[in-house]
């Protein structure tokens, strides 16, 4: 087992793997910017480096620094958390060079899986199913127009290193698309220096559904049942649940055979999700896979009572993976996780930062919260706006709502605006409660005017 764990992250995640590490009586090591010298990740690890000014691209993002923190601090083993470098092979890469263990998948597992259009050729020689598109990069308007044609209108764009919604463009007919095609690729090239786009049949009216996958470095893989994130601004998660109240025990069978299949084709190492689209007549198709740990692992934590991060530790250090699946209406436990931003719903989820005066969670059984922030603190500009994750869990999908009802009425932040009335809202809205939405569903509800009419 490792001695000493460097997180290299920042926020609720390292806190999150912290918390486990100790459990398992290994140290760790925090890595902060100069921003971030108040966080609660530097104060609960047991030693901390700082690795540069605020931004990004010069601390979390400096791979130089964070080796020279590594070997400072003589850290056998580095956890890449989500985001920043957790899927960046040549960081990988270098910390085998430094004979110090990535807890993640292979360097070249994850450049077969980190590029879309790669992992889209390699998903089809596996036999999983996966939207029809492009066969690999379309390199002008005239070739784009050609193969919208075949495979029929809608049709979305998008960038080939994408994420976060990035480059992504839905096309309905064959006037909108030199434009559309424009404005992704120089999307793209100024987002992740990458202009390169591929197109695929727009799948109306999808869900979002991911299965979470674990596999070990012997060959043996296994699926831990879904995640709907059909609950979504702009490609933008704000709420994950499990199990999704739109599929039934021969698709989630179906779907979580598919990604078994997947991870076992690449003989994947660690834990990943394999991220699916289904359409409403449960048709599903292969998106994505994320080499990494997800924001939303603690929906499936809550549901299985299973701590994926040290499971994520374990394979890392040799074990095999605890062998079994999972599906939830044998259970019957429910959980839903709500993101809390530092946000200004009103004014289109522009980013609140600024210092916090005021902070309680809320609490009691089956009520959980993952969060970087107390009263006091400051978020910050440079970073990611989620400041929490409120995640609740009861013995069915309607008491799970109840109970976040309740949760999200005890939540205080003051000082910044968040999600929070938002979720307040979704809560009570008929359709969510029903289950009938998908991922389009933000666009059709008026959810400003129902916030604006119930705030005090």
């Amino acid at each position: 087992m490792f001695k000493k764990i460097l997180i290299a992250n920042r926020g609720e995640i390292a806190l999150r793997v912290i918390r486990t590490a100790r459990e398992m009586g290994i140290k760790t090591v925090a890595v902060y910017s100069s921003a971030d010298k108040d966080s609660l990740h530097v104060r609960f690890a047991d030693e901390a480096v700082c690795i540069g000014p605020p931004e990004s691209s010069k601390s979390y993002l400096n791979i130089p620094n964070i080796i020279s923190a590594i070997e400072l601090t003589g850290a056998d083993a580095v956890h890449p958390g989500y985001g920043f470098l957790a899927e960046n092979a040549k960081f990988a890469e270098l910390c085998q060079q430094y004979k110090v263990k990535f807890i993640g998948p292979t360097p070249e597992q994850m450049r077969l899986m980190g590029d879309k259009i790669t992992a889209k050729e390699t998903m089809i020689k596996a036999g999983v199913p996966v939207v029809p598109g492009s066969d690999g990069l379309v390199e002008n308007v005239v070739d784009g127009k050609k193969i919208a044609a075949k495979i029929g209108y809608p049709v979305i764009i998008k960038a080939t290193a994408g994420g976060g919604g990035k480059g992504m463009r839905v096309v309905w007919n064959d006037e909108e698309f030199e434009k559309n095609f424009d404005n992704a690729t120089m999307e793209a090239l100024a987002a992740f220096g990458n202009g390169g786009c591929y197109i695929e049949k727009f799948v109306e009216e999808p869900r979002h559904i991911e299965i979470q996958v674990a596999g070990d470095q012997y060959g043996n893989v296994t699926h831990l049942s879904e995640r709907d994130c059909s609950i979504q601004r702009r490609h933008q998660k704000l709420v994950e649940e499990c199990p999704s109240p739109f599929l039934d025990d021969a698709l989630r069978k179906k779907m979580g055979d598919a990604a078994k299949k997947a991870a076992a084709f690449i003989s994947y190492e660690g834990m990943g999700t394999i991220e699916f689209l289904v359409d409403k007549h449960k048709n599903f198709y292969f998106m994505e896979m994320n080499t990494r740990i997800q924001v939303e692992h603690t929906v499936t934590e809550e549901v299985m009572d299973f701590d994926l991060i040290q499971e994520q530790i374990l394979i890392a250090a040799g074990e095999k993976i605890t062998k079994f699946e999972y599906f939830p209406p044998e259970r019957g436990v429910h959980a839903i996780e709500c993101r809390i931003n530092a946000e200004n719903v009103l004014r289109d989820f522009a980013p609140n930062p600024g210092k916090i005066t005021d902070f309680h969670t809320p609490k009691g059984f089956g009520v959980r919260v993952d969060t970087l922030a107390y009263s006091g603190y400051t978020v910050q500009p440079y970073y990611d706006s989620m400041i929490a994750k409120l995640i609740c869990r009861s013995h069915s999908r309607e008491e799970a709502i109840a109970k976040m009802q309740r949760a999200l009425e005890e939540f205080v932040v003051e000082g910044i605006q968040t999600t929070i009335p938002f979720h307040k809202e979704l809560m009570k809205n008929e359709d969510f409660r029903k289950g009938n939405f998908d991922t389009g569903f933000l666009a059709k509800w008026d959810y400003v005017s129902e916030i604006k009419k119930n705030t005090k």
